[in-house]
């Protein structure tokens, strides 16, 4: 099951384990079972000493086991293998209930511990979503730190009967006593705030009482992080404001072109961006969406960044990363059956697919590999693209051309998705050239169009061009005194990950000379 260089890594990891812990077995006799037994038997072995296995659990789900700090009434179950992307949540997850410290701020271990109510949670993932390891490590540290959540981690690939009961359609998918309670990447911080109703209030006092800052940054990807570490290294007062920490990067699968790094993911290059804003001393706010800019009455004042939850902060700079986000085909159908058979990532919910039939919407470079991707997974894949030629790369194009269950239709507009009123069953286009409309029969639609700017906050505000970019000079400085922008929600071409960050580098190193050659007001 483990390899000897993965048992030593887990070896030395379970060395941490302090508490005592008890792992129960509910097994059957198929090879999931066995290969289950087997690898918690490796466990048990490597620190026989604190851990302890029991194989006569009685959970209806086989394979399953649970999870528990001896004397505790904490309930962990994973259902299925954790393995893939998951086996970190399992390391995490042993650590965590023997009694190694979480990597979360106390004021949000506060909150789980304070949570008052019956929560519990089913989380569905698969082995090759990057999305979900967030979610399931978030849930299981909640059911470890508080008795009265308790989560269960289920490996759709295992449990396909349940899967198919409940029109699983996308990953990570939670339930809350039964109920559908959110699906796709959430943060820990998310899901308490969805549960614990003050918190949005208690948070929003928190941030107005907060001193100005020198340099406030709004949004959290690659470029926010750039300015952040380049602001802080000045010695000036800094602060991220982000709705997610991370931004886009966090739903990129493979990233192979940032200079330096000849391959990570998107979680990863996340975790070093905060790592190493942090390292700086930059306070990060994160969960907050900006609502509102109000511009400094005169150059040296401060400007106010006002948020959705009521708070707001301010500064006598602000830098302005709000990224952007996947592109909606906007056609009936498409919101109807989100997460029904309508998905925008082909890495996390490509094998809920399996066998099935598929289209993409697109025919740029994210498209045409989503494509490629899904052929190697699904029955079938139709490729719809609006232009009369498909916009990707000859090499990617050329490689989807010689795979014999993809169909491409070009000049081909979109004009609904169809479905049962449960899920999917189809997508109709119309032929451009003729105006005959088509309907293709499938059960699953991936958009992939592209990305729209998150400006829509700022509009009448600043100066945003006709696609809803923030309009930047050389130097990232906006049509406003003090305030700058960089990334992929500015007018700068070449929506990358490496040109956003030195963006933010940019933005940063103009704002601190903002700073030193502007006299600030006595009010500020």
């Amino acid at each position: 099951m483990l390899d000897d260089t993965l048992k030593t890594q887990l070896a030395a990891y379970l060395e941490r384990v302090a508490l005592p812990i008890e792992m129960v077995a509910s097994l059957g006799d198929d090879d999931n079972s066995a290969q289950m037994r087997d690898l918690l038997q490796t466990i048990q072995g490597l620190r026989s000493d604190k851990i302890t296995l029991r194989t006569d659990g009685q959970d209806a789900r086989k394979p399953s086991f649970t999870l528990q700090r001896a004397g505790t009434a904490t309930c962990l179950r994973f259902a299925g293998l954790p393995l893939g992307h998951e086996f970190t949540s399992l390391v995490l997850a042993l650590l965590w209930t023997g009694g190694h410290p979480p990597k979360v701020e106390q004021d949000v271990i506060d909150q789980i511990k304070g949570l008052d109510g019956d929560f519990n949670f089913e989380v569905y993932m698969s082995l090759t979503c990057h999305n979900c390891p967030d979610v399931v490590q978030a849930l299981s540290l909640m059911a470890i730190l508080n008795p009265k959540v308790k989560t269960t981690v289920i490996e759709g690939g295992a449990f396909q009967d349940e899967v198919k009961a409940r029109e699983i359609m996308a990953v990570p998918m939670v339930f809350l006593n039964g109920q559908v309670f959110g699906s796709g990447r959430m943060t820990v911080e998310e899901i308490v705030a969805k549960l614990d109703t003050n918190a949005a209030a208690k948070d929003a006092a928190k941030l107005s009482a907060k001193d100005p800052y020198d340099v406030l940054i709004i949004g959290g990807g690659p470029a926010g992080a750039a300015a952040a570490v380049y602001a802080a290294r000045k010695g000036i007062r800094t602060g991220v404001a982000a709705e997610r920490f991370g931004g886009q990067v966090n739903d990129t699968l493979a990233i192979e072109n940032y200079i330096s790094v000849l391959e990570t993911d998107g979680p990863k290059f996340t975790a070093g961006l905060e790592a190493q804003v942090r390292h700086y001393g930059v306070e990060i706010m994160n969960l907050q969406r900006a609502d509102k800019l109000i511009p400094a009455s005169e150059p040296g004042g401060l400007i106010e960044v006002q948020l959705a939850n009521g708070g707001s902060l301010k500064s006598k700079t602000v830098i302005l990363s709000t990224g952007a986000r996947w592109r909606n085909v906007n056609v009936p159908g498409e919101d109807q059956y989100r997460n029904k058979g309508v998905a925008y990532c082909p890495h996390c919910d490509g094998p809920l697919f399996k066998g099935k039939r598929v289209s993409v919407i697109g025919g740029g470079n994210s498209g045409v590999e989503a494509a490629i991707d899904l052929a190697g997974i699904v029955a079938h894949v139709t490729l719809v693209e609006f232009a009369d030629q498909l916009k990707a790369d000859a090499v990617l194009v050329n490689k989807l051309k010689s795979l014999s269950n993809v169909t491409i239709h070009t000049n081909a507009q979109t004009t609904e998705i169809t479905g049962d009123g449960q899920k999917v069953n189809g997508l109709s286009y119309k032929d451009r050239a003729t105006d005959e409309v088509h309907h293709v029969a499938l059960e699953g639609v991936f958009v992939q169009i592209g990305l729209v700017p998150n400006t829509e906050w700022l509009k009448g505000t600043l100066e945003l061009s006709k696609h809803g970019e923030i309009v930047v000079d050389a130097k990232g400085h906006t049509n406003l005194p003090g305030v700058f922008a960089a990334g992929d929600a500015t007018t700068v071409p070449y929506k990358q990950i490496v040109i956003a960050a030195g963006d933010g580098a940019k933005a940063a190193l103009s704002a601190f000379d903002y700073l030193i050659r502007t006299p600030i007001l006595e009010a500020a």
